[in-house]
């Protein structure tokens, strides 16, 4: 996940969409020069593809692939405490991470659905940079906002960067080729220029390959993007769309909100709890996801793999051997780098399906064979 838009652009606003309603990134009419096809994606109209979802998958996974993800929002919580109030109300626990880190965490409602999963950049006590998902910028916002103590601010800056994901095994190089910073540690981010305009470095990304964010100012967005794919052409670099990142996230087992997490889907449900700081006093849903984690949820997030030519897909029913429902897939693709069929699904645990277990997805009426299986379904290499 991560962030950005459009109306920062000193030149025509980029966010004037054909299609009422639709922002655009501060990049579109370098995507249109490119030939790619688009789609809306959370409000916002985005490259879904290039020269095709398996060319920029593999151009990620073998060498460096740049995505624009600048359709995801940003804010800023500023003021006295402000790094002690977000902890108080995001369920990651700051205090395990401090200034110059970002950390992968959820804002919950009180029942203990996911409003949204996000990244929290710790800049001081006193300020803190979030990117929630395009979609979800506006609920998280005034959450935050209607909480906040006398003294901090929650600024949405949507519109004020964009955001550029560098990812894959030569990222590193690209970077580095542009006199960025490129050795810092994992989830660790630098303040850095680019001729002299800054940019925000980053060592994240959703693909599960070591790579980058970068959060430029978005007036600066296309010198940036010029430059990492003119810089990149001896290292095999691919402009990619939203078409790659979700068979690269799948792939990693990684949720996208609205399908694996919702405010239905529960971070126990979805084995997010890594992402909650259960020994905090306080944070928003603690007593429900408290009470589901002792009890056991009724249903869990979990991996399959198809047997045959069936391959999962959202809505899909998960069956057992006698042809009853015992699940229902959240999330699914073909696998460019596997060559099968994988997904993610929401199985009864009452249903005691585990992993190598197989079961079967009703594909149109068909039954298809599938195993139960864990994420990743691929080795991660983002550290």
């Amino acid at each position: 996940m991560t962030s950005s838009d459009p109306s920062g652009h000193d030149a025509a606003p980029a966010n004037a969409p054909d299609s009422p309603g639709l922002r655009r990134s501060p990049l579109h009419d370098r995507h249109v020069a490119l030939g790619a096809k688009f789609a809306e994606f959370g409000g916002w109209e985005m490259p879904l593809q290039y020269t095709g979802v398996i060319d920029e998958h593999t151009a990620v996974r073998t060498a460096v692939g740049v995505f624009d993800v600048s359709h995801l929002g940003k804010a800023l919580v500023s003021g006295p405490g402000a790094a002690e109030f977000v902890n108080a109300c995001l369920t990651n626990d700051l205090g395990r991470i401090g200034p110059g880190k970002a950390q992968y965490t959820l804002c919950c409602e009180e029942s203990g659905g996911v409003v949204d999963d996000l990244i929290a950049y710790y800049y001081a006590d006193d300020r803190v940079f979030l990117v929630p998902n395009a979609a979800n910028t506006g609920a998280v916002v005034a959450l935050l906002a209607a909480a906040a103590p006398a003294g901090v601010t929650v600024a949405d800056q949507h519109t004020e960067y964009a955001v550029l994901a560098v990812q894959g095994p030569q990222s590193s190089a690209l970077l580095s080729s542009l006199g960025l910073p490129a050795d810092h540690d994992y989830m660790g981010f630098v303040e850095a220029e680019h001729e002299g305009v800054p940019v925000i470095v980053c060592r994240t990304g959703y693909t599960g390959e070591h790579g980058y964010e970068l959060l430029p100012l978005a007036a600066y967005a296309e010198p940036l993007w010029d430059a990492l794919l003119g810089a990149g052409a001896a290292l095999g670099v691919r402009p990619a769309g939203l078409g790659a990142r979700d068979t690269l996230r799948t792939e990693m087992g990684y949720p996208l909100h609205g399908q694996d997490l919702s405010r239905e889907i529960s971070p126990v449900q979805a084995r997010s709890g890594w992402a909650v700081g259960w020994n905090k006093p306080a944070f928003w849903g603690r007593e429900a996801l408290l009470a589901e984690k002792a009890g056991g949820p009724r249903r869990r997030l979990t991996g399959l793999e198809s047997l045959d030519r069936g391959i999962p897909r959202p809505g899909m029913a998960v069956l057992d051997a006698d042809g009853a429902a015992i699940g229902t897939v959240t999330s699914g693709t073909f696998s460019p780098t596997r060559k099968v069929g994988i997904g993610l699904a929401l199985l009864d645990t009452a249903s005691g399906a585990s992993a190598g277990d197989e079961v079967t997805i009703d594909v149109r009426g068909r039954r298809s064979r599938v195993r139960v299986t864990e994420p990743p379904f691929v080795p991660s290499h983002v550290r």
